[in-house]
């Protein structure tokens, strides 16, 4: 039962387990990866709207260090964030008041899972789906953002790092708002809607949508965090232990992007948002267990992956180094 104390030993290792795999898998896909965290915290016995105000505080901690190392990588669009915030803001005010809301009715437990499910089982059937069908990962983001660039209601501004030249700045902060709302109401940055939607309605490429979103994350985590701390809503040591692990995985994860081709960055996330639906209706289901041990399988498996990625990588390099030495020698 959660108490709303200092976690006992297993449950800060848990918490620190939890903190390093989202860390690595978030600054990799380029989401808070709080889709993970709030239902874990949920099944961990957190109160719903606990698990959503805790979630956000740490996500926000995690977002500075990935945001800080994507940005040096030169994956961020300044612009496209601020634009994005825009919009975002006054998002993020209504999905926290309508959370508590629904507190007040007694019914928060059983509307987020469900509205977890519905979003997790339909974005990641449209990821995966893409993905299987891909043959030219770049063509087709572009393709796909055709769909959302008819909407040409001016003023139009450019995104030059995104190498966008033309769109509607109104598309931008309606997307802002819509995934602030979201973040707050489910206790997420956004990423896990706004970085596909980045990819396929703005046209922006995988890598530069995975830094962007992170920026926005950190914006949003923050004024969401704020808003739950003024109901007493955040668990603020609990936080504090998910970024002890949380600190060295995004480091880690937002390495492994230079060694890894976009399609296969949407591919891991697609397998990622599935196994995070499965948990959450599992936890729905009653089967506790299940779930917790769907989210512990799911967080190995694809932080390993994504370790296993980075160190292929760093070895190509240190090979190519290593033979440009000789040749030079």
């Amino acid at each position: 039962m959660y108490a709303g104390a200092i976690p006992p030993f297993p449950q800060a290792i848990g918490l620190i387990f939890v903190g390093f795999t989202v860390g690595v898998a978030a600054a990799f896909f380029g989401v808070g990866g709080a889709f993970l965290v709030t239902p874990a915290l949920n099944i961990l016995g957190f109160p719903m709207a606990y698990a959503i105000g805790t979630d956000l505080a740490h996500m926000t901690g995690k977002s500075v260090i990935a945001a800080i190392r994507h940005r040096r990588l030169g994956h961020v669009d300044l612009k496209a964030g601020g634009l994005l915030l825009v919009g975002t803001l006054p998002g993020v005010k209504l999905g926290a008041l309508s959370i508590m809301r629904l507190e007040r009715l007694g019914v928060t437990e059983h509307v987020v899972r469900l509205a977890y499910i519905v979003l997790l089982v339909a974005m990641g059937t449209l990821m995966l789906r893409e993905c299987l069908h891909e043959v030219n990962g770049s063509v087709r983001e572009r393709k796909n953002a055709l769909l959302w660039r008819r909407f040409r209601l001016k003023p139009l501004v450019s995104l030059k790092t995104s190498g966008i030249k033309g769109i509607s700045l109104w598309s931008i902060i309606l997307l802002g708002f819509l995934t602030g709302f979201l973040a707050s109401f489910l206790g997420v940055g956004g990423g896990f809607i706004r970085m596909p939607a980045l990819i396929y309605l703005l046209g922006m490429p995988t890598k530069i949508a995975v830094g962007t979103d992170l920026l926005e994350v950190l914006f949003s985590g923050g004024f969401g965090t704020y808003l739950y701390a003024l109901q007493g809503k955040v668990d603020v040591i609990a936080a504090l232990i998910m970024l002890v692990g949380a600190s060295v995985g995004s480091h880690l994860g937002a390495l492994a992007t230079r060694h890894v081709e976009p399609g296969e960055i949407r591919l891991y996330f697609a397998f990622t948002i599935l196994a995070s639906a499965a948990a959450v209706c599992s936890k729905q289901a009653g089967m506790t267990q299940l779930s917790i041990g769907v989210l512990i399988m799911t967080g190995s498996v694809v932080s390993g992956l994504i370790l296993y990625r980075l160190a292929q990588g760093l070895r190509s390099e240190a090979a190519v180094s290593s033979q440009a030495e000789v040749e030079s020698a």
